[in-house]
């Protein structure tokens, strides 16, 4: 598939904005690519698959994999990731076929698919939970954000999703382009990349912002903000990021898909066995650029710091359950048509929520991964892998 850049800014439904010019193609000469095509200067069988990440701890199992030599343990020759710094940038580097394989937040994948690009394929789910509500320090009550701005990271995000939930619950209204009224009780949503939160929290910009780790534990460490909630206390182990590629892949290479998905579930692994280790890997090498004392608490978050609504939930670490449920992407579908976004939505009248998990999810590799490592046991899954959706505000 051949998109030009006019084209997936019209087709992306507001997916793919302006922040995409801004650091969104960070990385890519070095791939050998020429980013108004999207043709990759090598191609066939055999060269090595491109991975496309944002800087946060969502992407931690495909650079762990990298760091730790896992993808060579599993016969996989995989190219230096590539950072971007924004999710518009990422997104349009996967849909014009400049990478290969990217971590993508789950409603936006579902997106990509629904409207533009029905060859993305999920593969597995990256990683639970893992971010946060963060804001200001005077904030100490959801009342206190009406008539302020809280940035997202993306309109389809599970950060946008259950921000929302949030709001509404406080009896709060979310409103896109229009300013927000203390009066009225509103709270005016904006989207941002997650690299330009922090700065914009500590200039006074914005009154908070919910999105994926480091940058939560970041505007901790600096003082200049509080994580208010976890988002895993809200809905439990809710997948966050997915692996996504694509079905000419899939169809092309079966056995480097599966290799793939092996190397992720080991970095997975890899993550829960020394989460210490891992940060270490991701600092050191150069993976993220946030100092090793944040990313370290990022992935080992301590619960008594924070205010905790489900304990039993452990909504302060990131998880690595891999298996991408169905009911969630149920759960997920209707929930989106709640969502308030700054874009087109009619996608979501197409879609039968009962039915997306079967056009979105390849679930072979990951049961044949899972399988490979001992079984759903293994993994603290149920060994039918069903679970029944936990959600409370």
């Amino acid at each position: 598939m051949s998109l030009t850049r006019r084209g997936l800014l019209r087709a992306g439904s507001g997916l793919l904005v302006a922040g995409a010019a801004a650091g969104g193609l960070t990385g890519l000469a070095n791939l050998g690519i020429t980013a108004a095509t999207g043709a990759p200067a090598t191609s066939g069988r055999d060269r090595p698959l491109r991975i496309g990440y944002l800087p946060i701890t969502d992407a931690s199992p495909l650079l762990v994999a990298h760091g730790h030599g896992l993808y060579a343990e599993h016969d996989l020759d995989v190219a230096q990731p590539v950072l971007f710094r924004s999710w518009a940038g990422l997104a349009e580097a996967f849909l014009t076929r400049q990478v290969d394989v990217v971590h993508m937040l789950m409603p936006m994948a579902l997106q990509l698919r629904a409207t533009v690009d029905p060859g993305a394929r999920v593969l597995a789910w990256n990683h639970t939970s893992g971010s946060a509500l963060t804001v200001a320090p005077q904030v100490t009550d959801l009342a206190q954000l009406a008539g302020q701005q809280v940035a997202i990271p993306g309109w389809w995000s599970i950060h946008n999703i259950v921000l929302q939930r949030m709001l509404r619950g406080a009896g709060l209204e979310p409103v896109i382009r229009r300013g927000a009224s203390a009066r009225a009780g509103t709270v005016e949503l904006i989207v941002m990349s997650p690299s330009d939160m922090v700065p914009a929290l500590a200039g006074g910009s914005i009154a908070g912002y919910t999105v994926a780790d480091p940058f939560n534990a970041a505007a901790e460490a600096r003082g200049i903000g509080r994580i208010h909630r976890f988002l895993g206390d809200v809905w439990k182990d809710h997948a966050c990021c997915v692996l996504l590629t694509h079905d000419e892949l899939i169809d092309a290479r079966p056995g480097a898909v599966q290799s793939l998905t092996d190397s992720v579930l080991a970095g997975q692994r890899a993550i829960v066995a020394d989460r210490a280790g891992a940060a270490a890997t991701l600092t050191e090498m150069s993976y993220l650029p946030q100092p090793g004392p944040v990313v370290a608490r990022a992935l080992n978050q301590p619960a008594g710091a924070h205010a905790v609504v489900h304990p039993a939930w452990d909504p302060h670490l990131i998880g690595f359950a891999p298996f991408p449920f169905p009911s969630f992407t149920e759960a997920l579908v209707e929930t989106m048509h709640a969502t308030v976004v700054d874009g087109d939505r009619t996608f979501l009248d197409r879609l039968d929520p009962a039915a997306v998990h079967g056009a979105l999810v390849d679930d072979r590799f990951v049961r044949t991964a899972l399988e490979r490592t001992g079984g759903a046991a293994a993994w603290g899954l149920p060994a039918d892998l069903t679970r029944t959706e936990e959600i409370a505000v």
